[in-house]
């Protein structure tokens, strides 16, 4: 049952907002009583944080299976974004920006985890495209993997980028292409060109 209520909320989450959905809802949503709920979880702060690792879970194992298939470097980052926008349902609700607004603490455990994931991903996808003359040579490691997780957090804030301005699609596909612009060579740039043709 509690896997039961993880995925169903994770839905609805996804869908209308962490803010936005009640326990009363989740509870009519899975036809079960609310005390039912309670029994798993305390409260809804406790929800939703079972609910954020599992999905956090979830998006890491799927980027770790296609990192496993070493791809070409600029290829498997469009793959991620693929991954991740089918897993985030294009974040219709913005749900980072409600994490961060409305349970901060959760929000913050999740980046600091978030980070460590992503970095030693970015690391390695940089890596390998330097040695297939992909990525310049003289980039800074550290440096290019630190601003390319603030960017993909900033990215989600809807103050910056109002969603109904830019799809979370759009807004992924521009800064990627950002991205790779500043670090590509020649060749690397020709292989982006190939990706944007099929976005």
């Amino acid at each position: 049952m509690r896997e039961k209520i993880i995925e169903k909320s994770n839905e609805l989450f996804l869908n209308l907002g962490f803010k936005s959905v009640t326990m009363d809802e989740i509870a009519s949503a899975l036809g079960v009583s609310k005390k039912t709920i309670y029994k798993y979880f305390k409260n809804k702060t406790e929800l939703v944080a079972a609910v954020t690792h599992h999905m956090f879970d979830a998006v890491s194992c799927g980027i770790n299976g296609i990192c496993d298939l070493k791809m070409n470097p600029i290829d498997e980052i469009f793959s991620i974004k693929r991954f991740v926008m089918d897993n985030l349902k294009d974040e219709k609700s913005s749900p980072q920006y409600q994490l961060q607004k409305y349970y901060p603490k959760i929000y913050a455990s999740l980046k600091q985890k978030q980070f460590h994931v992503m970095q030693g991903c970015v690391i390695e996808n940089l890596k390998s495209g330097i040695e297939i003359d992909l990525y310049r040579s003289d980039i800074d490691l550290e440096f290019i993997s630190r601003i390319y997780f603030n960017g993909m957090v900033s990215i989600k804030d809807k103050d910056l980028f109002p969603l109904n301005d830019y799809s979370m699609n759009t807004l992924m596909n521009y800064y990627l292409e950002y991205h790779l612009r500043g670090i590509c060579t020649e060749k690397g740039i020709q292989q982006l060109e190939n990706q944007l043709k099929l976005k």
